[in-house]
């Protein structure tokens, strides 16, 4: 604003000079009219002088030699009077021009300053606000002229910083409401590009932000159903929903999908929202309701059947034959001891879904506790003549429950050991990261199929039943397995491929979290 105040000052001293140039001119050009007023009453006063002297010494002389003598004075005095003139006129005018255009400027720049100063804080003023700075206000000065100006632009200032606060504290409660909210959500712009996503679907796919944000919904990795979900959406450009199974981290998940166009001003079409309510515990309760009575019926039958038909043919006389009777009672035995596991294996499994079921959090080393499962588990391993591969390097400090874990160990053992033909080798390895202490059991057996590993800690579920159930398992093992290790806030995973073997890899938290009591 400096350089227009300067233009403003030097366009002004233009047009003052150019007045007073031309002021000056037009005196010049009066300057002969001026000259000849001023001769003529010169020529008068020399005419009384010389006819005074004449009088005076009395000396006659004609009419031509009076007018011969007036002409010769009047050209001598006109001479002298005109340079003299010229000289005085000449030094009055360049000093009044000095004056006049000195004058002009000071009074013109206090005009201009004081004209220009509240433009500039104005303009100032407005250029804070356009940098986003709403708290910049314009000095307000009843004297000025420019007050209304610097007024409204104050009121637009105060209406501006009351717009923003509204829409700051709009926008966190906007934010948190999205980053709280129990279900996942994603919005998708017009060109497939994800522009916001909440923590919960972060966490429920294993994301961080800058993987997902900017990104086209196709390349990030999400699950087949999910992307056909979300271009059914595209497609139909309606309100769409649908319940959906996807694996996400070798978990299957039920969830029940809404999908709606984002319309904006004017009718335009900006994009999709997907919003994802997790309904898998819904529906694992649904299936367990189901599954339970027919489930443990079918478990329970062998068993019972087994018993029943050996008592009814030793009642019928084949008490008698002392061979027969003790291969049926060891037979009963054995049934009633599959039936006690079972039962066992319920009642452990019930009291662990119970809520309010924790487990007693205290630092332990993972070393004996990996021990001492190999130890109980020895037995069975000598029975198929197997043996241990042990990989520990060194003892790893986590915070758990030394029971519990012996209890994950030994079970995923007795797995091992029962999905393996004989002579073969099963490893346990002790491991850690930043985060977690890691324990691997790893085998040499059957293996599972890929798209049966999301399904191998579901309760009864067996991936070779007639082994399973001959070797005398429950199929609750892993059930339980994978409850005690989210009891611990910890994690599970399954390795395996066909023909080859099965790797299970348990992690428990090295530091008690805020959810851990």
């Amino acid at each position: 604003m400096k350089s227009m105040s300067n233009r403003l000052f030097l366009t002004f001293m233009l047009l003052l000079g150019s007045i007073l140039a031309v002021l000056m001119i037009v005196i010049g050009q009066l300057f002969p009219v001026y000259i000849e007023q001023y001769n003529e009453q010169a020529s008068l006063q020399v005419q009384e002088s010389i006819n005074q002297v004449l009088a005076e010494r009395k000396i006659e002389l004609t009419k031509e030699d009076r007018e011969a003598l007036y002409f010769a004075q009047n050209i001598e005095a006109t001479d002298s009077i005109i340079s003299n003139v010229h000289a005085r006129l000449y030094v009055v005018l360049a000093i009044l021009f000095l004056i006049a255009l000195i004058l002009m400027a000071i009074v013109s720049r206090y005009m201009i300053r004081n004209f220009t100063a509240p433009i500039d804080n104005v303009t100032d003023t407005a250029l804070e606000l356009a940098k986003g700075n709403y708290r910049a206000r314009a000095h307000e000065n009843e004297h000025e002229r420019m007050m209304p100006l610097s007024h409204s632009i104050n009121i637009l200032a105060r209406n501006l910083q009351d717009i923003t606060a509204i829409r700051e504290v709009e926008e966190e409660r906007l934010k948190t409401l999205i980053e709280n909210m129990g279900s996942s959500l994603m919005m998708i712009g017009r060109e497939g590009n994800i522009s916001i996503v909440n923590r919960v679907f972060l966490e429920r796919f294993g994301m961080q932000i800058d993987d997902v944000q900017g990104k086209v919904f196709r390349t990030i990795g999400l699950p087949k159903t999910l992307e056909q979900f979300i271009d059914h959406v595209f497609l139909t450009e309606m309100p769409y929903r649908q319940q959906i199974k996807m694996e996400v981290q070798q978990e299957l998940y039920n969830k029940e999908v809404y999908g709606a166009p984002v319309i904006g001003d004017h009718g335009r079409w900006l994009g999709v929202v997907i919003v994802m309510h997790d309904i898998t515990e819904l529906v694992r309760l649904e299936q367990i309701r189901k599954d339970f009575v027919a489930n443990v019926s079918h478990e329970l039958r062998t068993p019972i059947t087994s018993i029943k038909g050996f008592s009814e043919t030793l009642l019928d006389g084949a008490y008698k034959d002392e061979k027969m009777l003790l291969s049926f009672l060891e037979i009963i035995y054995k049934e009633s001891n599959r039936l006690q596991m079972l039962i066992q294996d319920l009642l452990e499994l019930s009291k662990i879904e119970q809520h309010g079921f924790t487990v007693n959090i205290m630092p332990m080393g993972l070393q004996d506790v990996l021990i001492r499962g190999a130890e109980l588990t020895g037995p069975r391993l000598d029975e198929k003549n197997m043996s241990f591969r042990v990989d520990i390097e060194r003892d790893v400090q986590v915070m758990g429950d030394a029971n519990r874990i012996i209890q994950i160990v030994t079970n995923l053992i007795t797995n091992a050991i029962t999905y393996s033909p004989e002579n073969t080798i099963v490893t346990i390895r002790l491991k850690e990261n930043e985060t977690y202490g890691i324990l691997e059991i790893e085998d040499q057996g059957i293996g599972i199929e890929k798209h049966e590993i999301a399904r191998v800690f579901e309760r009864f579920y067996r991936v070779d039943r007639a082994r399973s159930r001959n070797s005398g398992g429950t199929g609750l093992g892993l059930a339980i397995v994978k409850h005690l290790v989210e009891a611990h806030h910890g994690r599970i995973q399954v390795e395996s491929e066909v023909g080859i073997g099965t790797k299970m890899i348990v992690m428990i938290p090295k530091k008690l979290t805020n959810s851990l009591h």
